[in-house]
């Protein structure tokens, strides 16, 4: 501000300088009125002093000294000619002479000339019909600023018959922000003839209408309220228009116990009946517009908005009760932006926060602001709606203003397919009302007296119908109160402002007045506020069209069904979101199903060989009972893969629990039986095959009993926490929600996924407590397993297939527990994992334990009795016993074989020494004729050389081990040392032979 007034001294130094040097380009410098003074805008005191010549454009205004007002133009300006602006016409400052004297009550008061009264000032008085006027009907302001005689004053006269005049003091804006009265004025006039034409409505009674322009200005309606309250005559009702100034009258009024009814006010500020208990107005609150809005959002089933409003008293208190409204309808507003004057701001707001349904507050001007922002900011088109007001100009997009950069054609995009609401000001019916005219001849009427005005450029047109209709209610309302007024022996003409009574009963009137209008039902509420019927229109290609009615007194919305979208129809209130669930892929669910079917079946398979074959001896060594609650227990955690595979796609929400239950106890007792009968099996072998000799021998004994009670306990403890789980923390669905996505195609929507679980409200802490309770079980299983990895016993025959079994399970379960708390928002993938890691550690499991012993009793046979297999078996029935014996097995096959080869070779030599013992026979006989003196050539039956095989053969031993001990198997052939007999074989051996 002050760099400012510096530059402006300068420029005013500058051009005065100027004026100095050239007497042509400025104004002399002219003497002030008498007792009066100049007030020289931007100069100091030593720049008037040397002045002599002023700029042309330059303004000097006249003051006055003391009371004394200005009579004359009060500001002169300097003219491009040199001279001063009105220069025929004199200002002088004279004193004033008491307005009182220009007011007198039941009369009338003439003031020549017009202006304030000073010094020349003539007044003339006249008093109303009924009344006789008592003192000078004239009077004068001296120089003193005194009257020269005392204020005459008007009787009552008792002989008059005639009307009595009621006065209505009235403030039409024929300038300013809205000239309204333009149209008004002329109006009330026309309803004000016919109420006097009337003999029913006040037939001993005539309204006259006192009326100023307030310029919709406060200040200016402050003065002229003074002016109505202190002059005469005293009026009986104050009709303002415009807001602002409409307030400041209600205010005020009821200080002198005035009604006060407004044609033109629409600020829902006076609503208010504690700060304005005696206003009315035909105009409906701006308020009104909200229940239509609230009824439009439910009818689209809206339920979140968002608004945007410029900073005024009348759009808060508007926006406010539009709160209140949606929020008793259950409506959310989730965004609320305001401004000043740039709207750009607030408009980005909106944009970001996702805004689709727009309530818009602001006057005319700033709503091209806005839309022009609206048009950057691409806040329009098929998935946005905008309510504005509905009192716009029709072409008010298209008018150029130089305070925004849009086009007309990007105005016009972006306001299509906008919502106005607006008071219906015309009843759109053809009815006649109070006063026998319809709404069409209300118009025609009107036009003849505007003078053929174009209505679209006559300020309050669409108002006119309102202020006509004010005068008819404040007459009916006037014309009922007369009859009660009379049974108090009260009348109308007897009101005065410290009156309250007949000012009571004129509120009374008012407040129960209903109508039918030019304007259509004409009822005022609580708060004093016309209720009214809302017109609703849609822009449609570029100009307005009729959409519906809505009538807040009866709740009733005709709807003419001719709205228009850009898109396939109302859009939505924010960006739809679809709630899908994640469901379990039904090929992996069915392929895994089939696995753990198969499973089952091997399961029962197994299940009924063990049992079948329970009396051998060896299954009956492996403690097939113990067996048989693994298979159980297996078949158990197979059976828990059909609900842990069961989700909303097929089980009702209210059932889901149920399923959760399911899985719970199946996977539990299944794992208690089928581990636990393991795990006993491999602790009684590590408890009596890891012990000193001494003790070892001692528990060699097994008691059945005892296994199946380790089992039992270990069960006892899972069945005991889990129901102690399921009573005080019970499992229940919960739904998992996941960022939401984007659907390609279409941007109003967005797929947010869920994911239903089974949990529970401290489900990590009993998670915590099984997983620790199992691990503990499950690493000590482990320990177990590789102590007793080189143990062999009788009793339990498959510890080491019971020891790989407890490997696969435990790694498995380990792996398996932390990766589907990890996997669990990935349905597919932990369903997988969790299935498959059971699938895969029950079937190693089954194969591991029953399919030796199958394989072993259908390759051998061993189906019998217990005698055949111990027959069969010996008491070598572990697995290294196993080995040796299948060792020996070959190796007596193989002996045998050799055997039988050796008889063969002794049953030949046999039958060659038959021979030659037959062929050395025969010869010895004729030997002994030929030659009687050469003695037999024989060698005798002792010598060993006669026993020698033929050439190529081995030689004979008498060393019983030269041979195989099998070979003692031959006949006695031989004598003395080289006989070879079956008791020189090893008893020793012949189990082993004919095994």
């Amino acid at each position: 501000m002050a760099l400012s007034f510096l530059l402006f001294s300068l420029s005013v130094s500058a051009s005065l300088t100027a004026a100095a040097h050239n007497t042509t380009a400025g104004c002399n410098i002219i003497r002030p009125p008498r007792d009066g003074g100049i007030r020289y805008r931007g100069l100091t005191q030593e720049q008037i002093r040397s002045v002599q010549v002023l700029p042309v454009d330059y303004e000097i205004e006249y003051i006055c000294r003391g009371n004394r007002v200005i009579v004359g133009p009060k500001v002169r300006k300097c003219l491009p000619n040199g001279t001063w602006t009105e220069p025929n016409l004199k200002s002088f400052c004279l004193l004033p002479c008491a307005r009182v004297w220009a007011s007198l009550e039941n009369g009338r008061v003439s003031v020549w000339p017009q202006g304030p009264s000073v010094e020349g000032t003539v007044l003339q008085y006249s008093c109303l019909p009924g009344f006789i006027l008592v003192g000078r009907n004239t009077t004068h302001c001296t120089k003193a600023g005194k009257w020269d005689s005392p204020k005459p004053v008007c009787h009552y006269d008792r002989n008059y018959t005639g009307k009595k005049k009621l006065y209505i003091g009235a403030l039409f804006p024929m300038s300013g922000g809205w000239p309204g009265g333009q149209a008004c004025l002329p109006s009330t006039r026309m309803a004000l003839d016919l109420v006097n034409n009337r003999t029913d409505i006040l037939p001993d009674y005539e309204l006259e209408m006192i009326h100023y322009d307030s310029m919709c200005d406060p200040g200016e309606a402050t003065k002229l309220l003074y002016d109505l309250l202190y002059s005469e005559p005293i009026k009986i009702v104050l009709m303002p228009g415009c807001s602002s100034v409409s307030t400041l009258v209600a205010e005020a009024a009821r200080m002198w116990n005035l009604i006060v009814l407004s044609y033109g006010s629409s600020s829902p500020a006076l609503s208010n009946r504690q700060r304005f208990p005696t206003f009315f107005r035909t105009h409906p609150s701006a308020t009104l517009h909200n229940p239509t809005r609230v009824q439009l959002f439910q009818k689209w089933k809206w339920t979140k908005i968002a608004t945007i409003q410029q900073t005024t008293e009348v759009f808060t208190s508007t926006l406010d009760d539009l709160e209140e409204r949606t929020k008793e309808a259950g409506i959310e507003i989730s965004v609320r932006q305001s401004f000043l004057t740039d709207p750009a701001v607030a408009v980005k707001n909106l944009k970001r926060q996702d805004a689709r349904i727009i309530v818009g507050l602001f006057y005319e001007t700033e709503a091209r602001k806005v839309f022009c922002e609206v048009f950057k900011e691409k806040l329009y088109g098929k998935k946005y709606v905008w309510f504005l007001i509905g009192w716009y100009a029709d072409n008010w997009f298209k008018i150029k203003d130089p305070s925004i950069n849009c086009t007309v054609e990007n105005m016009t995009e972006a306001v299509e397919g906008h919502i106005t609401t607006e008071i219906v000001m015309l009843n759109p019916e053809t009815v006649r009302g109070a006063s026998n005219l319809t709404s069409q001849e209300f118009l025609t009427q009107l036009m003849s007296k505007l003078g053929g005005k174009n209505p679209e450029e006559t300020g309050g047109f669409q108002e006119a119908p309102l202020a006509y209709d004010a005068v008819w209610a404040l007459a009916l309302a006037l014309n009922k109160t007369v009859g009660p007024l009379k049974a108090r022996g009260r009348r109308l003409e007897d009101f005065n402002y410290n009156n309250k009574d007949i000012t009571a009963e004129i509120y009374r009137a008012l407040n129960t007045s209903s109508f039918e209008g030019v304007s259509g039902h004409v009822v005022f509420d609580a708060q004093g506020s016309r209720m009214a019927w809302t017109l609703i229109e849609q822009l449609q290609g570029g100009s307005y069209k009729k959409i519906g009615y809505y009538d807040m007194t009866k709740g009733n919305l005709s709807w003419f069904g001719n709205d228009k979208w850009i898109g396939a129809g109302p859009p939505a209130d924010q960006t739809v979101v679809n709630f899908e669930y994640r469901y379990l892929s039904q090929k992996l669910f069915i392929s895994v199903s089939v696995f753990a079917g198969f499973g089952i079946l091997f399961g029962i398979v197994c299940l009924t060989f063990n049992i079948y074959n329970s009396n051998v001896r060896y299954i009956q060594n492996s403690q097939p009972y113990l067996n048989n609650m693994t298979a159980v227990g297996c078949m158990m955690a197979l059976a828990a893969v059909f609900p842990l595979g069961l989700d909303g796609l097929h089980v009702h929400r209210d059932q889901f629990p149920v399923v959760c239950q399911f899985r719970l106890w199946l996977l539990g007792l299944g794992f208690s039986l089928a581990y636990g009968s393991m795990f006993t099996k491999i602790w009684w072998v590590h408890t009596v095959f890891t012990k000193k000799d001494e003790k070892k021998d001692k528990r060699k004994h097994l008691d059945p009993w005892k296994l199946y009670a380790t089992v039992g306990v270990l069960l006892v403890i899972d069945i005991m926490s889990l129901m102690i789980w399921q009573i005080v923390d019970p499992l229940h669905i919960t739904v998992e929600k996941f960022t939401r996505e984007a659907p390609k195609g279409d941007l109003d929507v967005l797929i947010e996924p869920l994911l239903e679980h089974c949990s529970s409200e401290k489900m990590n802490t009993w998670l915590g407590v099984v997983y620790g309770y199992k691990g503990l079980l499950l690493l000590l299983g482990i320990f177990l397993a590789y102590e007793t990895k080189s143990v062999s016993t009788e009793k339990i025959n498959d510890h080491r297939a019971v020891g790989m079994a407890i490997y696969n399970v435990s790694v498995l379960c380990m792996i398996t527990a932390p990766v589907t708390m990890i996997l669990s928002s990935k349905q597919d993938a932990s369903f997988a994992f969790a299935s498959l890691a059971i699938v895969f550690s029950v079937y190693i499991t089954l194969v591991v334990l029953f399919v030796p012993k199958m394989r072993r009793l259908i390759t051998r046979g061993e189906w019998q009795s217990d005698q055949q297999e111990t027959m069969k078996t010996g008491s070598s029935t572990n697995n290294n016993d196993e080995e040796k014996s299948r060792q020996l097995e070959r190796e007596n096959k193989e002996l045998q074989r050799i055997i039988q080869e050796k008889e063969e070779r002794v049953s030949d030599l046999r039958n060659q020494l038959t021979e030659r013992q037959a062929l050395r026979s025969r010869r010895r006989p004729s030997s002994g004729n030929q030659n009687h003196s050469t003695p037999p050539a024989s060698a005798p039956q002792g010598d060993p050389k006669a026993l020698l095989p033929p050439p190529g053969y081995p030689l004979p031993s008498s060393d019983n081990h030269a041979l195989p001990p099998s070979f003692s198997n031959s006949s006695n052939l031989y004598q003395a040392d080289g006989k070879i007999s079956r008791n020189h074989c090893h008893a020793s051996h012949l189990p082993l032979l004919y095994k």
